[in-house]
């Protein structure tokens, strides 16, 4: 098979290959995918270039875990009838080698959700990562229905999918840009309670915005927000993290306590298989019925993976993919 990979960990353009390996086989439990198209998230070039001192955890790595394209073959205990199904894949590279870089890839069969014919795939394939941990932050302390939702960078991965799920299960939504050149784009991406960060006002405006305090807050960058966030929370908020500048962040402890907040932090690739399951069909759901719009660049041909692990690199908002060979 025609796939992309790397023996070490560097810039994308020194360590990413392109060429053939074996094609892999299913073993028990698990369906191989023929990949159309790879998604490229953060984390996948995290793991590339040793974010945090990380090593490889492998001798080579196919990169990507999220994806899209259809069944190819079954292993023992799978039902046959799943050849040819059209699906999205999530996790594909987690805590294994080989993930959706590449023409096919193996991942056990609860990985690979259906597909359904009105979603596009270049939804499919971005739906996995972001979407989950989106999932989480949003609905892992219940149901957000009636509730205010206040969600940090609204225009990124993550806080754009989690902006939208809430709204498709009745919250009110407000969502943060970092300045006020960004609120016009959160605006028309469906955000009308838009704040910018860099207004001296913005506790003020989101307190109006909410009614008083907000029920949940999605975190992107928990050390630069949390004295924001504590002001802007009322009794029984719930703080849901998933990112943070600062390794060891500090936080306004008592007006925090008294507000008996609690803080939820996310970390995707080890959230329970219920967990990942429960996110994935409401993902499904919510795109099917066209609830879910995900910002996508054309697709890449897989020779120019180094191109697109820069741009993740760089911060683009737009999710990037790259579309496998025939």
């Amino acid at each position: 098979m025609i796939a992309a990979w790397y023996d070490s960990q560097g810039s994308a353009h020194e360590v990413l290959e392109v060429g053939t390996l074996p094609t892999p086989e299913p073993g028990p439990g698990e369906v191989r995918v023929r990949v159309q198209l790879t998604s490229v998230n953060p984390g996948d070039t995290k793991k590339r270039r040793g974010w945090l001192g990380s090593s490889m955890s492998y001798p080579r790595v196919v990169p990507h875990s999220d994806g899209a394209g259809f069944v190819d073959a079954v292993g023992s205990g799978v039902e046959q009838s799943r050849v040819g199904e059209r699906v999205w894949v999530f996790g594909a590279q987690s805590y294994r080698a080989f993930g959706t870089a590449a023409q096919f890839t193996v991942v056990p069969e609860w990985q690979a959700v259906a597909l359904p014919a009105s979603v596009a795939p270049e939804v499919g394939a971005c739906l996995g990562i972001p979407g989950i941990t989106a999932h989480r932050a949003v609905f892992g302390d219940g149901s957000v229905e009636g509730k205010t939702v206040l969600v940090h960078g609204v225009l990124g991965g993550v806080g754009s999918l989690a902006a939208q799920l809430a709204r498709w299960k009745g919250a009110t939504v407000i969502g943060t840009v970092r300045t006020g050149a960004d609120l016009e784009q959160a605006r028309a991406s469906g955000t009308k309670f838009a704040v910018a960060l860099d207004d001296p006002d913005a506790v003020t405006q989101v307190r109006e915005f909410a009614g008083g305090g907000v029920d949940r807050i999605v975190e992107v960058s928990f050390s630069d927000n949390i004295d924001f966030d504590a002001t802007v929370a009322k009794n029984d908020t719930v703080i849901a993290a998933y990112g943070t500048r600062d390794a060891r962040p500090s936080l306004p402890f008592w007006p925090m306590l008294f507000d008996n907040i609690t803080i939820r932090l996310l970390g995707s690739d080890d959230f329970s298989q219920q967990v990942k399951m429960t996110a994935a069909l409401d993902l499904t759901d919510a795109a099917s019925v066209g609830a879910l719009s995900i910002s996508v660049d054309d697709p890449l041909p897989l020779d120019r993976i180094a191109d697109a692990h820069d741009r993740v690199d760089a911060g683009t908002r737009s999710r990037v993919v790259l579309q496998i060979p025939e």
